[in-house]
């Protein structure tokens, strides 16, 4: 994903779109400051305009668009049908096939209606669901709740909303008492001097547990959410008719996005959580501020904000976004918080802000040996990018030094593991391709109306030759598919992993809508994030819907659901245009696969993991559930019986040592919480087939390829720029 200013040459006609739609749309802007519904208004008619100009495949605001929006907007607002009546949903429907008339007349008649209708059901709701836990349920009565909320209707009057609510209640009560009994049974089987609680008190707690949480979520909703959030749903439901990746970044949520794609930002690097009235610190971030400075500590919950030596701001009751905003802050500056700590002391702590690096956005490796040979694993995340400052962190130049740091431990081999990655910045996936290929294409780009533009690799340097891994699953997308599906085309390594990646393959500009207004009197606007271009494979082949199918299918535990593009209502199609001009660089993997297919063909683990993902398959479509306790409890013990089976995916053991590298090792001194995330990291590795078969192949690649010839690896990094996409 590139901004729109990043454009280069080859992209002048979506530049001038910009111009083009600047030079319109600042007639939209009013001269004087409007009060929000205006601001909505505006956005809409910039959102829709924006939309119809500039996205790869624009859709036709009809009736039927109308009808999409209608039901995607009230699933998004009520997705369990558990606040508006059948009677709410008639009025409503008056404008299903007008949404829009409405949106290109800017009519708010629609979202005025359901959000208000909306608000009052929730109020309403809050008596609703107090009244029914504040009695006993009767477990001992047969009935039974399906929880297909989206094939479900309606309910026809308040008396049916209000069963609904109780059956709802009853199956999470229920639900809790089955677990805490099994507690309690448990810790007699161990002493059998313990009193177990009695049924009463633990129906109690557990009806007492439930209104605490649904008090929360309530809170939460009435005290954290205005209108801008809800409203930011109705237009989302607008623009995801375009198609999945399509989406509006309110101010907030554009804020968290950059910080997502570049794994910085400027504050005291703590995560806070709501607490009733008060804000929680839940964790401290690795190397940050806060974390330096060894005073806030998780647990602490924050009562004052004070920036500097200005008067501290009592935050009682503000949202946590406000406060958030209120910590936040230049690098540098100082910001003071009075806390009630654990003990109960309260305490005043001063922390200079700083820049903060989320660390587990990032790359990371370790070594492993096996059967006499060393290897190299590098997780990769995200394919993450600082936009707004090209000489900061990003993948390519991350990735690019871990192969350094890891030629230096004499590897034999490399994994590279993009299992989860959904993604990032387009031209670090290029960029990071380079480092294992020679200079040639890497990804096909083409825009709606324009010739395709082929992306290369234009260093002839490779930075890693040896035998190459990359690890994929079902969550793999986006730039993810770019770099497995070049990797495979060259025939340069081994993609291994779920039946296919995700799907993926078009590419998103992040527009800034401020740009297209003058003398905006309204704020930020936000952001639109939506599909212009969409990629394919040097072989001319889209990876969109299809995604990339691994040369090595290894059985996982969703391998019979429909996951991914294909499954989306609104994604773009697949198709297939010229091939570039490459040479792969091995003629044949195919004794390698049969090996690997001997393999996985006889291991019990992952015959476990596939019997394991069948079962989850049939179990898909049970939506009914017994409301009764022992039929509930015979219900579990009968599922329990099944997991246990499975329980031995996790308790399996490659038995391989993972170790960090040097450098890593020299911080864990002073970084216990960095050390104490790699242990982990480690420890799951250890119990990971999947990374068990990649080292196998690994050894299967250096034995067929590489142990007869003279590999000429060249120590000299590939150069750490950034080259644009032109």
């Amino acid at each position: 994903m590139l901004r729109m200013i990043e454009f280069m040459k080859r992209n002048y006609r979506i530049i001038l779109l910009v111009t083009a739609l600047s030079a319109v749309l600042w007639s939209f802007m009013p001269s004087t400051k409007k009060n929000d519904p205006e601001k909505d208004k505006l956005l809409l008619e910039l959102l829709t305009f924006v939309l119809e100009k500039g996205h790869y495949s624009p859709v036709e605001i009809n009736d039927d668009f109308s009808k999409d929006v209608y039901d995607k907007y009230l699933t998004g607002i009520d997705p369990t049908k558990r606040f508006f009546l059948q009677s709410d949903v008639d009025q409503f429907g008056v404008y299903q096939t007008t949404i829009d008339d409405m949106i290109k007349s800017k009519d708010l008649t629609f979202f005025d209606l359901t959000y208000s209708r909306l608000l009052q059901r929730i109020s309403e709701s809050r008596a609703i669901y107090r009244d029914i836990l504040s009695k006993p349920f009767d477990f001992d009565k047969e009935e039974i709740i399906n929880v297909d909320y989206e094939n479900q209707p309606y309910a026809k009057n308040k008396s049916d909303l209000k069963n609904r609510w109780r059956k709802q209640l009853k199956l999470s009560v229920l639900s809790s008492i089955t677990d805490k009994l099994k507690v309690e049974s448990d810790k007699k089987e161990k002493d059998p001097s313990y009193k177990e609680k009695s049924f009463k008190e633990i129906e109690k707690s557990s009806r007492e547990n439930s209104l605490k949480s649904l008090n929360d979520y309530f809170d939460f909703i009435e005290k954290e959410l205005d209108r801008n959030d809800w409203f930011s749903i109705f237009i989302n439901s607008i623009v995801e008719q375009f198609d999945p990746h399509t989406f509006y970044f309110s101010p907030d949520d554009k804020e968290k996005f950059d910080i997502s794609m570049s794994g910085k930002f400027e504050g005291i690097g703590a995560k806070l959580q709501k607490k009733s009235d008060a804000v929680e610190v839940s964790e401290l971030i690795s190397g940050g501020p806060a974390w330096k400075g060894k005073e806030l500590e998780a647990g602490d919950l924050i009562l004052k904000v004070a920036q500097g030596d200005a008067e501290p701001i009592e935050i009682a009751g503000m949202r946590l976004d406000d406060v958030v905003k209120k910590i936040k802050g230049p690098k540098g500056t100082e910001v003071r918080l009075t806390v009630k700590k654990v003990d109960g002391t309260i305490a005043v702590i001063s922390i200079i802000r700083d820049e903060v690096e989320t660390e587990e956005t990032f790359a990371k490796s370790s070594t492993v040996e096996k059967d006499g040979k060393k290897y190299g694993i590098i997780y990769l995340p995200k394919f993450y990018i600082s936009f707004d400052n090209k000489d900061e962190r990003d993948a390519f130049k991350d990735v690019a030094l871990e192969i350094e740091r890891l030629k230096k431990e004499d590897i034999q081999g490399l994994i590279v593991d993009l299992r989860g990655n959904g993604g990032g910045s387009l031209e670090t996936v290029v960029n990071m391709t380079g480092l294992f290929i020679e200079k040639g294409p890497v990804v096909q780009v083409k825009s709606a109306s324009e010739r395709k533009d082929v992306l290369f690799d234009k260093d002839s340097e490779v930075q890693w030759d040896g035998p190459l891994v990359v690890m994929v699953d079902n969550f793999s997308a986006s730039a993810s598919e770019i770099f497995a599906a070049a990797i495979q085309d060259y025939r340069r390594g081994i993609v291994i992993g779920s039946k296919h990646t995700y799907g993926k393959g078009t590419v998103q500009n992040v527009i800034d809508l401020n740009q297209f207004v003058r003398g905006n009197s309204f704020g930020d606007l936000g952001a639109l994030k939506t599909t212009t271009q969409k990629f394919y494979r040097i072989n001319g082949g889209s990876t969109q819907r299809e995604g990339v199918l691994s040369d090595i299918v290894l059985p996982d535990r969703f391998a019979y659901l429909d996951m991914g593009e294909r499954d989306e209502k609104n994604a773009l199609a697949w198709d297939k245009i010229d091939s570039a001009d490459y040479k792969t660089v091995f003629s044949d993997f195919s004794d390698i696969i049969e090996k690997s297919k001997e393999r996985v063909s006889i291991s019990d683990q992952f015959k476990l993991i596939d019997e394991n993902a069948k079962w989850i398959f049939n179990r898909k479509d049970e939506n009914d559930f017994s409301l009764n306790l022992k039929e509930f409890q015979a219900d579990q013990n009968l599922t329990e019986s099944r997991l246990r089976k499975f329980k031995a995916i996790s308790t399996y053991s490659n038995g391989l040592i993972f170790n960090s590298l040097p450098y890593e090792k020299a911080i864990f001194d002073k970084d216990s919480i960095l050390k104490e995330k790699r242990e982990r990291w480690h420890s799951d590795m250890k119990k990971d087939v999947y990374i068990d078969e990649g080292l196998n192949i690994l050894g299967d690649l250096y034995s067929s390829l590489y142990a007869n010839r003279i590999t000429k690896v060249d120590s000299k990094k590939k150069k750490n720029k950034l080259t644009r996409i032109d």
